[in-house]
């Protein structure tokens, strides 16, 4: 694993950038005719970062198939190299990290996420480039832990932060063993406040390729090794404030993915929820993917009873302060199935310039802070 020790950009100098000219963004997407209009995002570095706000929000993101255009030694990415099947050029690399870095300042609206996890990124260069060097991100701050797993493809999942809002103190790359080598499981426990602990584990399962029924042992297994990390918390910190984020490439509630895990979707659902963890995301509309006309809520949010509005604690969220961002732009009309599907890179080999084929997923936690003494 692997993160920036970047320093963290000032506002100020942020809006000096801007009124010289450079960074100039712009965000949206439109067509005309058949004619596509890319932009960036709009005034990234105007959106408050400052720790004084009583919210935290945190994005999840599928971003499907974030490789840079370079071989990397072991690792089946040849598709996505300029040469390759998908001609991957630095043009198109380039148009995703400027595609990603809009969905990220369109969904944090007026704040941006403090924390984002990503997965389907191939390695450390491709979060230097959407961070540091060569998307809008780059006037944000955020900086980044990354796993290295020994997944065939290469892809792996990712935490960005913004560090006045999260200090990272541990991370823990958790090996899944499977039939096929698949991605670790990313732990990071960390500050959001001086008194608020937060445990973070975020995940991205085995697809479901060879059918859903027949693959369904590989997430099985995934679940399992994700239930041990989360009860080797529970164990040291009966109360600790877990959230789950993550493609699990499955429902999770009434299934026997989710079963393993404990997942209920209220605490009302089961007397006992000391190993358990409550989705924030069931029949969350529309969905997260779409697979031949049907919409399914595949990513999801997973917490703690702790971290609920209803534990009485100074720090939490609630179903109802989480949602889909199923932003206009992200969509494509699917004539086929007369649906709104999520606008992805490719269809096939067909390029398409899009986002990715899920949609993010957003929740925010409230903090309240007592009045100071008159």
């Amino acid at each position: 694993m692997h993160k920036t020790n970047e320093p963290h950009t000032s506002l100020s100098s942020l809006e000096g950038r801007l009124r010289m000219g450079t960074s100039i963004a712009k965000i949206g997407r439109w067509r005309e005719g058949k004619r596509w209009v890319f932009l960036l995002p709009l005034l990234l570095c105007l959106f408050p970062l400052s720790a004084s706000s009583d919210t935290l929000r945190v994005m999840w993101y599928n971003v499907e198939n974030l490789f840079d255009c370079y071989d990397e030694e072991g690792k089946n990415d040849e598709e996505f190299l300029p040469d390759g099947e998908n001609k991957w050029t630095p043009y198109r690399y380039y148009q995703k990290l400027r595609a990603i870095a809009q969905v990220v300042a369109a969904v944090g609206d007026q704040q941006l996420p403090d924390i984002i996890g990503l997965c389907e990124v191939e390695s450390d260069s491709v979060l230097t480039d959407l961070t540091r060097r060569r998307s809008p991100l780059r006037t944000a701050g955020y900086q980044y832990i990354v796993t290295h797993s020994p997944d065939e493809r290469g892809v792996n999942v990712a935490l960005l932060y913004l560090p006045g809002r999260f200090r990272p103190l541990s991370q823990q790359s958790i090996v899944v063993h499977n039939d096929r080598p698949t991605r670790d499981i990313l732990y990071v426990k960390g500050l959001v406040s001086p008194t608020d602990t937060l445990d973070l584990f975020l995940c991205h399962l085995p697809s479901r390729r060879g059918g859903a029924r027949q693959s369904q042992p590989s997430r099985l297994q995934a679940a399992q090794v994700l239930r041990q990390a989360i009860d080797s918390v529970r164990d040291v910190r009966p109360q600790a404030r877990i959230l789950v984020m993550g493609d699990f490439n499955d429902a999770l509630v009434h299934t026997r993915v989710g079963d393993v895990l404990g997942v209920v979707a209220s605490p009302s659902a089961s007397s006992d929820l000391a190993h358990g963890l409550v989705s924030l995301t069931a029949n969350k509309l529309p969905g997260t993917y779409a697979y031949q006309g049907k919409w399914e809520v595949i990513d999801h949010f997973l917490v703690s009873p702790s971290l609920l509005q209803s534990s009485g604690h100074q720090f939490y969220t609630s179903p109802e302060l989480t949602r889909v961002a199923a932003l206009p732009f992200l969509l494509t009309r699917d004539e086929k199935y007369g649906i709104d599907i999520p606008l992805r890179t490719y269809i096939g080999p067909r390029y398409l310039g899009g986002f990715s084929d899920h949609l993010p997923l957003v929740v925010d936690f409230v903090r309240v802070i007592a009045n100071p003494p008159r």
